[in-house]
């Protein structure tokens, strides 16, 4: 029998508030809130004030002490961390050091009432995330156990994604592909004024570009070998770049291309694979009020296909990690196999392959080798 963890919450943003809690309480019964830990007191009160709604129990911590009593407890057995890219790497490693399970935050929020998006990717770069990587695989000779580290790609869960790449199989052989992004990133989108993205190598491109690296890798079931990009700067209130135009390379020889634009006045989230016996299509819409993936399968023989997949990747992807954990606190095995979807080495080759596209941008379109995790 599963063990209901005891977790805790490092971060109080406008993420934690608006779509984290609200999440958390649809699958209540897998875990229990202790706390919310916040920099700031008016920040870690303000949050738990949210989610007593759902949580009655829950406390605030805050600054340095409170970070610490979290680290120092030990029925907190499970973190999930949800701060500003530029402080979770060392946050992360510290956590998993102390002997805590630990969701890294890597998700998108569709605040789709403004079209927006709110994720931090695994690492702003392959270096980084390959030192955090070794750091993480020597834990093994200092714990007993070495705890769970999930990074949170709610790509790899959406239903609608999911359907697509079983669909793939009736394409045939991949020929080409196409992904497709606009995102209004505007002083209209409630996390523009969120400065860490502004001081964020790579700014909304990264931000936002590890969600499409990660569905185009899960659709054509290999890895991305070369790329390249030509990035541009047009909306100065944006980080750079806020355009990037990539030609992708994968391994089983395909060739497509990734456009994002960030301060676009449109939204779209487009993807369409050409295959050798038809054509999948797959687009973020709205239906009466509902967001979710409209996917549709075109045939050589003239026949097409359409289902609607609701939004569900958040909660599919939380689930998977409270099962691992549960799992984990039972078994106590070094060799504890977690969730695949949810492995710190697909975030790190989703991050090595935007690492790749900004560098090439930087180098005029120059042809980049991926590196490998």
């Amino acid at each position: 029998m599963s063990k209901v963890p005891q977790i805790a919450i490092l971060g109080a943003g406008i993420f934690v508030r608006t779509e984290y809690i609200p999440r958390l309480a649809e699958i209540s019964d897998r875990f229990i809130l202790k706390f919310i830990w916040s920099r700031s007191e008016e920040s870690a009160r303000g949050a738990v004030e949210i989610a007593r709604k759902f949580f009655p129990e829950v406390e605030c911590k805050w600054g340095d002490a409170g970070l610490e009593e979290i680290i120092q407890d030990a029925s907190i057995i499970a973190v999930l961390v949800v701060l500003a890219a530029q402080f979770q790497m060392d946050l992360s490693l510290k956590l998993l050091k102390g002997g805590k399970h630990f969701w890294h935050l890597c998700m998108c929020m569709h605040c789709l009432e403004n079209y927006g998006h709110e994720e931090k990717p695994a690492a702003s770069s392959s270096t980084e995330m390959e030192n955090a990587l070794s750091c993480y695989n020597s834990l093994s000779t200092t714990l007993p156990s070495r705890p769970i580290w999930a990074v949170a790609e709610n790509y790899r869960f959406e239903a609608g994604l999911l359907e697509g790449t079983k669909l793939m199989a009736d394409i045939g052989d991949m020929i080409n592909f196409q992904i497709i992004v606009e995102v209004p990133m505007n002083n209209s989108n409630p996390f523009f004024s969120s400065s860490w993205r502004h001081d964020f190598t790579g700014g909304y491109i990264l931000d936002t570009g590890v969600h499409f690296i990660a569905s185009l890798r899960m659709l054509a079931k290999c890895e991305v070998t070369s790329v390249s990009a030509m990035t541009s700067h047009v909306d100065t209130t944006l980080p750079p770049p806020d355009t990037m135009s990539s030609v992708i390379k994968l391994e089983n020889g395909c060739s497509g291309v990734l456009v994002t634009v960030v301060s676009a006045k449109t939204f779209k989230n487009f993807w369409r694979v050409l295959g050798l016996k038809g054509t999948l299509q797959i687009e973020l819409e709205d239906r009466e009020g509902q967001f979710g993936y409209s996917v549709t399968l075109f045939k050589a023989d003239g026949q097409t296909k359409n289902d609607f997949f609701p939004l569900s990747g958040v909660t599919e992807e939380l689930k998977a990690f409270f099962s691992d954990v549960s799992k984990a606190s039972i078994e106590k095995d070094s060799n504890f196999e977690v969730e695949p979807r949810l492995s710190i080495v697909e975030g790190a080759r989703d991050v090595a392959v935007l690492d790749a596209i900004l560098k090439s941008g930087k180098s005029e379109g120059a042809l980049l080798q991926v590196k490998k995790f």
